[in-house]
């Protein structure tokens, strides 16, 4: 809960927008720009601002385009997820000479968040499969270091202990060159849990507890990014991984690493496009996203050979009377088919959910997902209050969505489990999901998600989440 509570003053707000000024009345004029002016970056750095906008200095643009551009800049560095609040306004200095305000308000950057939280994939897991079980509850501390010298450069650390033992260093830095195109990623990690996922009965992940670790992991890992364009990043990541489990666990399942061998150690290479027209990234109502990814983890240095694919595409419609459409589809396809246990994908993650599913898993070397979804507005309103003593925490913007929704799914089971007849009932058939719910849209990056699901299967239920669905 605290957790949830601190990270409503993570990002910026989805829901705040600010009016450009109007443009001349002759749209057919053309306009040069002659300054750009930014007040309210107490610690960012200009060039991290000015890196988002369409236009420089002596420029020209024609007013029929200005109040467009404006206002896609303005997404743009509200996108940062650096400031509370952002407005871009122009004022003519001439018939033919206009300057550029941009003014920003300012989060704060640094947040020990205690961590007191579920380790379980999400909260109906953890209290139908697991009965509520608070020993199943991660303690520790994430230090958040945002625009770290006001670069936007991120330092986030995590100590972690209770059900899963975690200590994890990442250091990223979006950009190393002057024209801010070219960025770079750190990775360190150290995972030990004492409770361990080992294997996979009628789709429940299951559990086993020690009082020493049952698997230990190390892992590291560099990415550098490529951003050409405002909207496209080009992603190449390098990963290791080396991991040790208990003799247990290969005894109860001797395919978790595969021929009940006890260590993984595997290099793994990534790359990753993604293209995104999104307005907010926080809670988006209009614009799309593409995602590609392709990755080998092997790469001909250990035992392990896994070639894995996977795409996403999410389009966002506003519509008339405060209605708004959305889909998300994505499709994965990983080979060759047999793997250990401990490299399964499966549907019941993250985003790849079938709304309904949230206490399965439903594993398979293919898997696709397709989520549709109609909004209403029901409520927004910003608060500003001032007599608030830290300046940062004076913006609070609030909104309710009620929806509709549906999702499908499809996942291809494994031979391992085919050739056992084990987890046969979800995989190689339609999955659907439909139900309603409403979205609480609150404060920097912060959505509650509550929902009522049917399924296929015939069965229902009430769900909550704690982060927003794609």
């Amino acid at each position: 809960m605290w957790a949830l509570l601190l990270s409503l003053f993570a990002f910026n707000s989805p829901t705040a927008e600010a009016e450009p000024l109007l443009p001349p009345t002759d749209t057919t004029q053309v306009v040069t720009v002659n300054r750009i002016l930014i007040v309210g970056n107490k610690v960012t750095h200009d060039k991290i601002i000015l890196r988002e906008l369409s236009v420089k200095p002596a420029d020209t643009i024609s007013t029929n385009r200005l109040a467009e551009v404006v206002l896609k800049d303005q997404q743009k560095i509200y996108n940062l997820r650096l400031f509370n609040k952002v407005e871009v306004r122009w004022y003519s200095v001439t018939n033919q000479q206009i300057d550029l305000l941009i003014e920003v308000s300012e989060r704060w950057y640094t947040f020990p968040v205690p961590i007191f939280e579920l380790s379980d994939r999400n909260f109906n897991e953890w209290w139908q499969n697991y009965n509520h079980d608070w020993r199943r509850v991660n303690y520790g501390l994430r230090l958040y270091k945002y625009n770290f010298r006001g670069r936007n450069e991120t330092l986030r650390f995590t100590g972690q202990f209770g059900f899963t033992r975690r200590f994890e260093l990442t250091y990223r830095i979006p950009y190393i060159d002057h024209q801010q195109k070219h960025g770079l990623t750190f990775d360190f990690g150290y995972i030990a849990p004492r409770n361990l996922a080992f294997f996979t009965n009628d789709h429940k992940l299951v559990f086993r507890r020690d009082s020493e670790p049952l698997r230990t992991t190390y892992l590291t890992g560099i990415t550098y990014t490529y951003r050409k364009s405002f909207y496209k990043t080009h992603s190449f990541q390098y990963h290791y991984q080396n991991s040790t489990i208990n003799d247990s666990i290969a005894f109860y399942n001797p395919n978790y690493f595969g021929a009940s061998r006890t260590h993984q150690v595997y290099h793994q290479l990534r790359y990753t496009f993604n293209a995104d027209h999104r307005d907010v990234f926080a809670y988006p109502l209009k614009g799309y996203q593409f995602v590609l990814s392709a990755s080998h983890s092997g790469l001909g240095l250990s035992k392990v050979n896994l070639w894995e694919v996977s795409s996403s595409y999410a389009r966002y419609l506003k519509l008339n009377h405060g209605f708004y459409l959305s889909n998300f589809t994505a499709l994965f396809i990983s080979s060759p088919a047999n793997q250990p246990y401990s490299l399964y994908s499966a549907l019941g993650y993250r985003r790849q959910l079938v709304k309904g599913y949230e206490i399965y898993v439903i594993e398979g070397p293919v898997y696709a997902l397709s989520k549709t979804t109609l909004r209403k507005k029901i409520f927004s309103r910003t608060w500003q209050m001032d007599n608030l003593a830290i300046e940062q925490f004076r913006y609070f913007p609030f909104a309710m969505y009620w929806k509709g929704y549906l999702d499908v799914g499809y996942a291809e089971n494994y031979p391992y489990y085919e050739q056992l007849h084990l987890n046969t009932r979800l995989p190689n058939r339609l999955l659907a999901g439909v139900g309603t719910g409403m979205d609480l849209v609150m404060a920097y990056d912060a959505v509650i998600r509550l929902e009522y699901t049917f399924t296929r299967e015939r069965t229902h239920g009430f769900f909550l989440h704690l982060k927003k669905e794609f």
